[in-house]
């Protein structure tokens, strides 16, 4: 049972572990194997020949992206598990089939008859696959995120929240239909969900309604030692309830919550204790039918816009009452995202899995699909038309995270050089996580003042781990870092690094694999610039 727990929650790990990382370690020397150099720094070897890598295998491809040398070059050509480097290759696809300046328009229709200030009808929210809803708009209209994003809360610690209101983008619909005059629905609210159908392949499924990423935050402060801890949930929408029973213990004492829900994951309940010296701790709680929560989530957005609807808030989503079409009917409200690069940059940043998956999604949407999995033949199309051979990725899913799931590091380096020939090459690269500053590699400096290429490093980070029961230890299927280095003088280099088959003994010596590709990150980051 031990082992089946440790192995579930090792699945949850894979691609955002990086941010959690505390420092940089110095290099070692190691006694595994000899392997072939390829021009590698001593420095470099000596951190791939670590004992935690002798059954592993490394690959590595660095080419200069001005006159297409090749710098260095390990199996560019073999398959390796991407892990969330995998979400280069998805959210490239998605960004060219929508377009970076792409922005998701949400109606809502008045079905019905109206009679000055009543609606005797229903009101339908037409999902359109926004990722956020307004949740994470700043007033910028850029897209917030946070190192650590709340989507992994219940895996890893140090998860945060933005400031951003999570139901946001439904209360600027409900004051846009309070606003076109309507003030009593004699009916009901519907959220229509055709877009596309929830494809369980994905993992996390999309939905066309997204709010606040399917997600409950519940956030457990620390009062007084013996007392109960003090909680806060959004987004709060009936008939969601929560309970905790969290008691505050004496500081430097244990920090463990848990979290359970009901079937329908309306009632939810925290368990366990927080130190008293312990920062604020959030976990999350699934939303199990998020047509019906956002349906409920408007019908009280509404009411507090000053308008009544006789239907009960609570209920499941009457998809009966939509209409074959919305012709002849009036468009009350909408709500406008900010553009698809944003939405990328938060994916990219963050290793957003329910983005990535999306993705997909919205990819067949572009050619009148309804089913998520005609995504992939648009992404393949993507590739072709970009010059890139398509039979050098395999991807089941958009995030990752599927057993399939392989690159090689010659294609991530060739879509990192096709961004490059594009108008949008600046603006791709810096959606990346920035080695030492932002998304997963933030804290990947900390605690090491000299870090090689802090700050000129993009690059999207992926893992890939789990629990080995034969041996009592820590598996790394996969960890890779594929972007872009400075190479000085205005020019830049694309890289691509993997290491499969990594064994450690425990989460420490876990993040020395993780801080190890960071820090070779560096070192040629500092060698390229010092070629120029």
């Amino acid at each position: 049972m031990r082992s089946r727990a440790l192995a579930r929650g090792w699945r949850a790990v894979a691609a955002v572990v990086t941010a959690t990382a505390a420092t940089v370690v110095p290099v070692g020397t190691a006694g595994a194997a000899p392997r072939h150099q390829d021009g590698l720094s001593p420095d470099i070897l000596a951190i791939m020949d670590k004992p935690a890598y002798e059954h592993a295998q490394w690959g590595l491809l660095e080419i200069d992206d001005t006159t297409g040398e090749v710098i260095h070059s390990q199996y560019p050509n073999q398959f390796f598990i991407p892990g969330s480097t995998a979400k280069l290759v998805s959210v490239s696809g998605t960004w060219h089939a929508l377009g970076g300046e792409h922005r998701f328009t949400t109606p809502v229709q008045a079905v019905g008859s109206r009679s000055g200030s009543v609606l005797d009808g229903t009101l339908a929210l037409v999902a359109q696959g926004d990722l956020t809803m307004g949740g994470r708009t700043k007033p910028d209209g850029s897209v917030d995120f946070t190192p650590i994003d709340h989507t992994y809360a219940n895996d890893l610690p140090g998860a945060t929240l933005t400031p951003e209101n999570p139901l946001a983008g439904l209360d600027g619909i409900a004051g846009q239909v309070r606003a076109s005059g309507i003030t009593e629905v004699h009916g009901d609210v519907a959220v229509d969900p055709r877009l596309f159908a929830p494809d369980a392949g994905l993992d996390p499924t999309p939905t066309p309604l997204i709010i606040n990423d399917n997600l409950i935050d519940l956030l457990t402060t620390a009062t007084t030692p013996g007392q109960p801890a003090q909680l806060s949930w959004r987004p709060q929408v009936a008939p969601y309830q929560v309970e905790s029973t969290v008691q505050t213990v004496a500081a430097g004492g244990t920090t463990s919550i848990d979290v359970s829900a009901s079937p329908d994951g309306t009632h939810i309940t925290l368990s366990g204790t927080i130190a008293a010296d312990a920062q604020p701790t959030l976990r999350v709680s699934q939303v199990q039918d998020p047509n019906a929560f956002g349906r409920t989530a408007l019908i009280e957005a509404l009411a507090r816009a000053g308008v009544t609807v006789t239907a009960p808030p609570t209920g499941p989503n009457p998809v009966g009452l939509l209409p074959d079409s919305y012709d002849g009917t009036q468009r009350v409200a909408a709500y406008v995202s900010p553009v698809y690069a944003e939405y990328a940059r938060l994916i990219l940043k963050v290793s957003h899995n329910l983005g990535a998956n999306l993705g997909i999604c919205l990819m067949a949407v572009t050619t009148g699909s309804h089913q998520c999995e005609d995504g992939f033949a648009v992404l393949r199309d993507f590739l072709i038309q970009a010059g890139i051979d398509p039979t050098k990725v395999q991807l089941l899913d958009g995030r990752g995270g599927n057993p399939v799931d392989r690159v090689t590091p010659d294609v991530e380096n060739e879509i990192l050089h096709y961004w490059q020939g594009t108008p949008e090459a600046t603006r791709f690269r810096e959606a990346l996580p920035i080695l030492g500053v932002d998304g997963s590699l933030a804290f990947a400096c900390a605690g090491c003042p000299t870090c090689p290429g802090k700050g000129k490093v993009w690059a999207k980070p992926g893992t890939v781990a789990g629990f080995d029961a034969v041996n009592q230890r820590l598996a790394i299927g996969a960890e890779t870092l594929g972007g872009y280095l400075d190479a000085g003088h205005g020019r830049l280099h694309t890289f691509y690094l993997a290491v499969n088959g990594a064994s450690t003994q425990d989460i420490n010596t876990f993040f020395d694999v993780v801080n190890d590709l960071n820090r070779i990150a560096g070192l040629l980051q500092e060698q390229a610039e010092a070629r120029s």
